[in-house]
């Protein structure tokens, strides 16, 4: 688990960064600011792994922060003015996001923070047909799978995925476990690698962005599933195969 802060003086922003936070089940926000100020009383007692913070705000500016830290936790910085950006180059700065930031962006300012804060630390060896293969039991009726979630390995049961989608080089797997609890785990991988895991018997892709479980199913209604609260589309390229899945299983 790493730790983060946000320092943030425009509200919709800050919370639009708290929401991306969220999404990485691995980044744990330890406190957003709405001014450098306050962080700096923050960092002084506390020790933080990924600093997001904007640059022109009250006060004091993101870049004057980083001048007077000591020690400083890995950078990340937001802004809409490109112009700064060679001067947080030159204060180390880990990375530039640009605003307005989606969150594609934002996951890959993660994952490479990721890699870099844990690149020192000692790795178990973990033999890569774990991540690789969808792994069943001896009862041959419940499987499951492996994926990489910063620096750990995540089980998630094939039976508790409703749909998964996907975000370029990301996946968010979306699951409901036994109590309907829901969860989302974005993990680094594509659809094409992590669809060659699953059960054709209980999956099928009806999107180029989406792949759903069955079982998860609660209506189809002419170009969309409805799984829960949430319309996932289906799209002419999958829409046949989708017909002839969804015929087999009135067979069966």
């Amino acid at each position: 688990m790493l730790t983060c802060i946000i320092i943030e003086d425009e509200p919709l922003a800050r919370n639009l960064m708290e929401a991306y936070v969220k999404k990485v089940p691995h980044l744990n926000l330890l406190k957003s600011f709405s001014s450098s100020l306050a962080a700096l009383d923050f960092l002084r007692e506390n020790t933080v792994d990924i600093l997001f913070s904007d640059i022109q705000m009250p006060e004091i500016t993101g870049i004057t922060l980083l001048k007077i830290l000591q020690k400083k936790p890995l950078v990340i910085l937001t802004t809409a003015y490109s112009e700064y950006a060679l001067e947080g180059y030159e204060l180390e700065v880990f990375d530039y996001l640009l605003k307005p930031i989606s969150l594609e962006r934002f996951l890959k300012a993660v994952e490479k923070a990721t890699i870099r804060l844990t690149a020192a630390q000692p790795q178990p060896v973990i033999q890569e047909k774990i991540v690789q293969e969808v792994v069943v039991n001896s009862e041959g009726n419940q499987g499951f799978i492996f994926v990489k979630d910063g620096t750990k390995l995540v089980k998630i049961r094939l039976n508790e995925i409703q749909y998964i989608e996907g975000l370029k080089d990301y996946v968010c797997i979306h699951t409901k476990d036994k109590d309907s609890t829901l969860k989302k785990i974005v993990t680094l991988q594509t659809m094409k690698s992590l669809e060659s895991q699953l059960s054709e018997s209980q999956f099928i892709r009806v999107h180029n962005s989406y792949i759903i479980a069955f079982e998860a199913i609660d209506a189809i209604d002419k170009e969309k599933i409805q799984i829960g609260k949430n319309f996932i589309p289906i799209s002419d390229t999958y829409r046949k195969a989708f017909k002839e899945f969804i015929e087999k299983k009135q067979v069966s």
